[in-house]
């Protein structure tokens, strides 16, 4: 019996490229670095919570950055 992930394969280049203009014409090229920024922060809270790390951890360290940067809130 053969496995249906050897049948589809590895996406190639000519793929990813369809891919990527199918995405910006669906999306537009200013909407998809909001939705990239989303998801990278969904990314950051599920780790967050898997690894049991607290809110207010990331609060301070956030202030403490942006006090390096020189923004103020």
């Amino acid at each position: 019996m053969t496995s249906p992930f050897i049948l589809l394969g590895m996406p190639g280049a000519w793929e990813i490229i369809l891919i990527v203009i199918a995405l910006l014409l669906l999306f537009g090229g200013r909407k998809i670095p909001e939705i990239m920024k989303g998801f990278g922060k969904g990314i950051r809270e599920f780790k967050d919570a898997t690894s049991g790390k607290n809110k207010d951890e990331d609060k301070n360290q956030d202030q403490k950055s942006n006090n390096k940067l020189g923004n103020k809130e």
